[in-house]
């Protein structure tokens, strides 16, 4: 007969493990809403604000939220590091987040949550390219199938109108991403995530200040468009940074990942629910093709 550990330890470590279990794919699917909302937000304010200073309060905000933990690791940023951060910054946070608030001003909510979901392709190929990784005929084809799919999305009209140029937008920001995330691995591993996030984004915030100045809007704001871009600065950026890495630091990256493919999912579900967005057949068939390619991109990697 087994024996079974009743100590007070063993008893405490299977009700951790057992909390764990139902705890992180809600965790998961909290933060996949999160950030599914962040496009709706964008959608909201991106015409009232302006690109450029809906971007610069979403990084100034995510900043604040963040600068707690940057200042408890403040010892492992030293002064030579910050043109680095800077510049990883303005790839992974500043363009990317303009380019998105961009379509968000000419395309539906949706259609940036979709475009975003190539963000894990092009991660791939980024590495494939210029970092000497090994990409595989898995990801090959994966990466072809998403690319289709973004052909698809970009040639589909929503209301009778053109969305090209704004999946385009979308496209490049999740390129621009998985450039970032190449550089952040090789050139700030070890480093506390959450600090290192909290640095980019107040570098970024501080490259965006002097053209969201001369940017800034003469009219009046709606509430509306305050309370969204408040949402997406703190809830969205910073709040949820903090939830991807405690969760990276429970799961592990890979598991943690699997929140790409619940982003676009919610994106469209807002928009669809909350804005009255339609939904197509184009957007549908484009999204089955980049999200199944993410998911056979990420098998392969395993």
């Amino acid at each position: 007969m087994t024996s079974i550990d009743c100590t007070p330890a063993a008893t405490a470590g299977l009700r951790q493990a057992t909390t764990r279990d139902w705890m992180t794919p809600l965790e998961l699917t909290v933060l996949g809403a999160i950030w599914g909302a962040s496009f709706l937000f964008m959608r909201v304010a991106a015409n009232d604000f302006g690109a450029v200073p809906l971007v610069e309060m979403r990084l100034g905000l995510g900043a604040l939220v963040l600068l707690p933990f940057l200042w408890r690791s403040r010892t492992h940023f030293p002064r030579s590091l910050w043109p680095k951060l800077a510049l990883i910054g303005a790839i992974n946070s500043a363009v990317p987040f303009i380019l998105f608030a961009w379509a968000a001003q000419r395309a539906p909510a949706g259609i940036g949550a979709i475009a975003n979901a190539m963000t894990v392709l092009f991660t791939a190929l980024v590495g494939f390219l210029f970092f000497g990784e090994k990409i595989g005929t898995r990801r090959s084809l994966a990466l072809l199938a998403g690319f289709a799919g973004v052909v698809v999305l970009a040639s589909s009209k929503i209301a009778g109108a053109s969305i090209g140029w704004a999946v385009v937008a979308g496209a490049t920001a999740s390129f621009l991403y998985g450039i970032g995330i190449n550089l952040v691995r090789r050139h700030l591993t070890g480093l506390p995530p959450a600090a290192v996030a909290a640095a980019t984004l107040g570098t970024s915030a501080l490259l965006v200040l002097p053209f969201a100045v001369a940017s800034w809007p003469e009219h009046a704001i709606p509430m509306q468009s305050w309370f969204s871009a408040s949402m997406l600065g703190v809830l969205c950026t910073g709040i949820a940074f903090v939830m991807y890495y405690r969760l990276i630091a429970r799961i592990g990256a890979s598991r943690a990942s699997t929140v790409t493919y619940l982003v676009p999912l919610f994106g469209v579900a807002w928009a669809w629910m909350l804005l009255d967005e339609p939904l197509t057949l184009a957007m549908g068939i484009a999204g089955a093709m980049i999200l199944g390619s993410v998911a056979i991109s990420q098998r392969g990697a395993r």
